[in-house]
């Protein structure tokens, strides 16, 4: 018999699973790995991010003193701003919680000036006033319907006595969380004004940095020794991430998306120009990119959809950010303040990506871009719809 009923179930076992439930594993499967490559992706670039800015900085003391005060600085106005965002956040709820005590305290008055009329009319009439209003009454039905409204209005008072009880037990749950506002904005106030002291250590530190700098860089062969040696540090950083992030193949131009958006692109950042692509800089080093005066803080933002593919300091350009667009076009953003977004995510068009500012001992808030194809450096301003940022 247990032959019988295991020929029987044998070809069930045979047959191949549901196509939905097959669908539904393979999508399982496919997220887990999307997931898992994603997470090995960005582990590469990080780890690339670190042995190529190590080994940048441990060649350069000064640029070592430099990275640590600016990513000392960034760090401290980043948690400044979050620390700004949540005592907004607070004064509002508090403003909120005022509002509405505000409210239950005008209502609670008038709820009491109500009842005190009411109770007022009580006393005068006398302590029998049930009995009153039956002895005044002659006509039984009159008798009857007084009484209805008489049990009507104590109801009424029952419950606006009721009503003002809740309302004082909600004027002190106001009074509680008030205070608990004021507490949390006292905290958030004292752990701003160390954010501050911070971040004007960090840039006390920066402008020491700076200055060393300035007087090593008055020697015109030591400045272009240094620009060249930053310009290597790219150039290598790019090499090792087109190793571990292999590029979409180069495409002719007419194929490729991004080629397509050329005389389309809006400028990453408000300015004015003040360094174009090719134009010689003082030190005798031609620019690979452009330069644009902006506002601390402006926000930068991805030119094109991509995926960023590094995200950190490199000396020369500061806090930097790359995106790769497929096809083989970079676009870059050096010189911020604060990085926005992180290695291996993708961004739209239009996307912060970072914050504008004077990293890699720049003397004023600008930002460097530039466009790379198969790893050389192009022109960017034939790129954007508009002359002028």
């Amino acid at each position: 018999m247990a032959l019988i009923r295991a020929l029987i179930f044998l070809p069930l076992l045979l047959l191949p699973a549901p196509a939905g439930l097959t669908a539904g594993r393979a999508g399982a499967t496919s997220a887990g790995q999307t997931q898992a490559q994603l997470q090995a992706l960005r582990e590469r670039i990080e780890r690339v991010s670190r042995e190529v800015g190590r080994d940048a900085v441990e060649r350069d003391r000064l640029a070592r003193n430099l990275r640590e005060a600016e990513l000392a600085a960034a760090a401290a106005q980043a948690e400044l701003d979050t620390l700004r965002t949540q005592e907004a956040s607070h004064t509002e709820q508090r403003a909120a919680l005022a509002a509405e005590r505000t409210q239950v305290s005008a209502a609670l008055a008038r709820e009491r000036d109500s009842l005190a009329a009411q109770l007022l009319v009580a006393y005068e009439i006398g302590r029998h006033e049930p009995l009153q209003l039956l002895l005044n009454q002659r006509d039984p039905a009159a008798v009857t319907r007084m009484f209805t409204w008489y049990g009507y209005f104590g109801r009424a008072r029952a419950a606006q006595i009721a009503g003002i009880a809740a309302q004082v037990q909600r004027i002190d749950s106001l009074d509680d969380q008030l205070a608990e506002q004021e507490r949390a904005l006292a905290q958030l106030r004292d752990a701003k004004q160390q954010r501050l002291a911070q971040l004007e250590t960090g840039r006390a530190q920066r402008q020491a940095a700076l200055a060393n700098l300035q007087v090593e860089a008055r020697s015109r062969a030591a400045s272009l020794q240094r620009l060249r040696a930053q310009q290597a540090d790219l150039e290598r950083l790019l090499r090792e991430l087109a190793r571990v992030v292999p590029p979409a193949p180069v495409q002719p131009d007419n194929n490729s998306s991004f080629s397509r958006l050329r005389g389309r692109l809006d400028w990453p950042v408000a300015g004015r120009v003040v360094a174009s692509f090719g134009e010689t800089r003082a030190s005798g080093v031609d620019w690979d990119g452009m330069v644009v005066a902006t506002q601390r803080a402006a926000p930068v933002r991805a030119v094109a959809a991509g995926r960023l593919i590094y995200a950190d300091w490199l000396p020369g350009l500061g806090l930097l950010a790359i995106v790769d667009h497929g096809a083989g076009y970079l676009s870059l953003y050096g010189y911020n303040d604060q990085l926005r977004r992180a290695a291996g995510e993708t961004v739209a068009a239009g996307d912060i990506i970072a914050a504008a500012g004077d990293s890699g001992g720049r003397p004023e808030p600008q930002l460097y871009f530039e466009i790379r194809r198969a790893g050389k450096p192009i022109d960017p301003r034939p790129w954007f719809r508009q002359r002028q940022p």
